[in-house]
């Protein structure tokens, strides 16, 4: 190949930092967490304090944990409408199992895993054998796991909620691991965060540097050219229904070990704070588009504008329209920034 032939061809040319800057799924979600900090710090003088901005990021971690893995099934173009109850279920579990069979509350924690697990894995196996849409598959799970944790827990407690297990053995351990609280700098920050920002991470390798990532970006492209050039849709599918499995049981696992006691008609309504999380942080809803960090930054929008509101002392019945606007704002701004991406190439 000549010089000259090197030179026209589009694959060799460099890319500008603006040009790669434009091009991040982020970038808008980032612009408006901005912007979002900056109004309520004008507002809101508690807000930018220590304390003020570690119960802002627990908000927002609470959120991420289960936004980050929800972003990736997003970008292989699927959704999980039971990921709210699925967190519900993993404490329920945990707790039961502990409590009725006096065990120590490690195993009860392993046998949710394995459970949680299996429900992801459920999840994702009659997505793929059926061909019926995530919508519906996912929906049928949330309408069981629903009625069984209600069922369950009445039929073994009594009540709608467990039983503590505060003075069994393995109890203080498990919420060392769970829902503990790290002193820096004379501030308290729970351990949630670090969980977060750790699967922040691994999902960025995961998307950015593995084979996998270039697996679930082509099925979210299209399954069926996908499929075509030898990637392995079904197990990519499944893999990621299990990934939003394993962060509803580290979600439900903290849940379970910061209140000792859960109540089994939690979690309902949560799978859309998640999904609003992803968009808002730039994935598309047709998927093939998106990032884990992304993510993160709506989950932190989440948690600022939970708690701003409260520090701004206002009705927090408005809650609900700011995030409303807030996920019109960001798609709008997330589908300028990707129309000036495409158009810089």
């Amino acid at each position: 190949m000549t010089a000259t032939a090197l030179a026209v061809d589009e694959r060799l040319l460099r890319t500008s930092p603006l040009r790669r800057l434009l091009g991040r799924p982020e970038l808008g979600s980032v612009v408006g967490a901005l912007a979002v900090f900056l109004f309520f710090a004008l507002v809101a003088d508690s807000f930018v304090r220590a304390a003020g901005l570690s119960t802002v990021l627990y908000a927002a971690s609470t959120i991420g944990i289960m936004a980050v893995p929800v972003a990736l099934l997003m970008i292989g173009g699927e959704f999980d409408l039971s990921a709210g109850v699925m967190v519900t279920s993993s404490a329920l579990i945990s707790s039961m199992f502990s409590y009725q069979m006096t065990a120590n509350v490690w195993v009860g924690v392993g046998v949710s895993l394995l459970v949680t697990l299996a429900i992801g894995f459920f999840n994702g196996f009659m997505l793929t054998r059926t061909g019926l849409p995530s919508f519906i598959i996912t929906l049928g799970t949330f309408l069981m796991l629903t009625g069984t944790n209600l069922g369950f827990t009445k039929l073994i407690s009594g009540t709608v909620s467990t039983k503590t297990i505060a003075d069994m053995e393995g109890f203080e351990s498990a919420r060392a691991v769970f829902a503990s609280v790290l002193t820096v700098g004379g501030v308290d920050f729970k351990i949630t965060i670090l969980w977060w920002l750790g699967l922040v991470a691994l999902a960025s390798w995961i998307l950015l540097r593995t084979r996998v990532g270039n697996w679930i970006f082509a099925v979210g492209g299209g399954k069926d050219a996908a499929r075509a050039v030898g990637v392995p849709v079904d197990r990519t599918r499944i893999g990621l229904y299990m990934g939003v499995s394993l962060a509803a049981w580290i979600a439900g696992q903290h849940l379970l070990f910061s209140f000792d006691v859960v109540q089994s008609g939690e979690g309902v309504g949560k799978e859309l704070t998640y999904i609003i999380a992803a968009v808002i942080g730039g994935c598309l809803i047709t998927g093939g588009y998106g990032s884990a960090i992304g993510s993160a930054v709506g989950a932190l929008i989440f948690g600022m504008t939970d708690k701003g509101i409260v520090f701004a002392e206002w009705n927090p019945d408005w809650f609900k329209f700011f995030l409303g606007a807030m996920l019109l704002l960001a798609t709008l701004l997330n589908a300028w920034v990707r129309k000036r991406a495409e158009a810089t190439k």
